[in-house]
């Protein structure tokens, strides 16, 4: 599989190291990607700020490539799901390709049985990331609290190489109850963010359109147990 690995900053490089060996074409400051120069590959990995991606999506779209892409801190067009879907395109994104971060989200599903238990509640998350980052918060609180469906005050803490941290709190009157995840790594990004454009390339039941790394996985475990 010839992959397109566009960006090759912090977590970018990740996905170099993790690919060396492999087909795979660095494209970034030096090497500008294009619709032509990107043609050959069987599928893109992005991980470019979030301005920059969004000014990519056109010339994207026109390779007529799977693209699987971590950019955060933009909003995505409107018609983009169905634009791709018309395209027959499959896109994946997501804000942390931690595959443990599957495992947060059946936590959370609990955690949102709270107003069933508890007259009096309130939720809260905190986050840390690299001093670097742009974006706050961070576009895996903002789904974690999409996952929770509550607004809740969001704390962002950027100090250091964090790599990245996040802690949803839930306090009553007497207890608190809190899921934390931590990233000892940015490799750990890179090998779901490879993962992803593997079932792209290869899982001919993921429907085109644009995709959370998350539906991917779950899409995954069903099947399996299916099979099972």
């Amino acid at each position: 599989m010839q992959i397109a690995l566009i960006g090759c900053g912090k977590t970018g490089s990740k996905v170099a190291d993790l690919l060396s060996g492999s087909d795979f074409t660095i494209f970034n400051t030096k090497n500008t990607p294009n619709k032509y120069k990107l043609r050959n590959h069987d599928v893109i990995i992005c991980f470019t700020p979030g301005k920059v991606f969004l000014n990519l999506i056109p010339m994207l779209i026109e390779t007529q490539i799977p693209v699987v892409t971590g950019s955060t801190g933009f909003d995505w067009p409107k018609d983009i799901h169905e634009s791709l879907k018309s395209r027959k395109l499959k896109w994946a994104h997501s804000s942390n390709f931690s595959l443990g971060m599957n495992l947060i989200y059946e936590m959370i599903q609990v955690f949102k049985k709270a107003p069933l238990l508890f007259d009096d509640y309130q939720f809260s998350l905190n986050e840390i990331h690299h001093k670097n980052k742009l974006d706050s918060p961070s576009g895996t609180a903002i789904l974690w609290e999409n996952w929770l469906g509550e607004k809740m005050e969001i704390t962002s803490i950027r100090e250091g190489d964090a790599v990245g941290t996040h802690e949803l709190i839930l306090d009553t009157e007497n207890e608190s109850i809190s899921i934390k995840h931590s990233a000892k790594d940015r490799k750990v990004f890179a090998q779901g963010a490879v993962w992803a454009a593997h079932q792209l390339v290869n899982n001919k039941k993921i429907d085109p359109g644009l995709h959370q790394f998350n539906e991917l996985i779950r899409q995954e475990m069903k099947e399996t147990n299916n099979e099972d």
